[in-house]
């Protein structure tokens, strides 16, 4: 067995591979036919679920990236009224759907949430710097994650081109050594 194009697991996300052999697939792994059958659907469907997961995390990203965004503008806003003597208005969400209006007078630090119902006061300069290095992050995460997909996208073709064929390989293997065992059992005429 060898992987198709000569791939190797890419973070965890196994190389569809290729059947060269079936009688030494089926040795090496020690299955029998419908096991090693069974074998290769399973594969195509670990594929999907991992395809599932990955799909998850990259419209989390997706939507992540925009309200990061959304909270640099904000601080970048802040820091540019400062020593101004000018009020900001801003219109806030209190809860889904729910919005008030605030009056923000020269606004020294600003509260951030990390996650976990915490939150933070940060200097409106250290906000930035923990924006910038989030925003970086996250569209770095975002990236990997597309690579990620894409590669598994490419193994789950190639699974199903192969799980074709491969499927098609042992079943005719199996049917010319029932074909060989049925030929030994049969007395020959001479």
């Amino acid at each position: 067995m060898s992987t198709s194009g000569g791939l190797t697991d890419r973070r965890g996300i196994p190389a569809a591979a290729f059947v060269e052999d079936v009688q030494i697939y089926l040795s090496q792994l020690n299955l029998d036919v419908n096991s090693a059958l069974a074998i290769l659907q399973e594969r195509l469907q670990q594929y999907r679920v991992v395809e599932m997961k990955l799909l998850a995390q990259q419209r989390d990203l997706q939507a992540k990236i925009p309200d990061i965004e959304k909270c640099l503008d904000v601080v970048a806003t802040l820091q540019s009224k400062k020593g101004t003597g000018e009020d900001l208005i801003a219109d806030f969400e209190v809860s889904e759907g729910i919005y008030s209006r605030a009056r923000i007078e020269e606004a020294e630090s600003v509260c951030l949430w990390l996650g976990a119902n915490v939150m933070l006061d940060y200097s409106c300069e250290e906000a930035t710097v923990l924006l910038q290095k989030n925003l970086e992050n996250a569209k770095a995460s975002l990236e990997v994650l597309v690579a990620d997909l894409q590669f598994l996208r490419d193994q789950v073709t190639i699974t199903q081109w192969i799980d074709q064929v491969t499927i098609a390989r042992v079943y005719n293997w199996d049917v010319h050594q029932r074909r060989l065992q049925q030929a030994a059992a049969t007395p020959s005429e001479s």
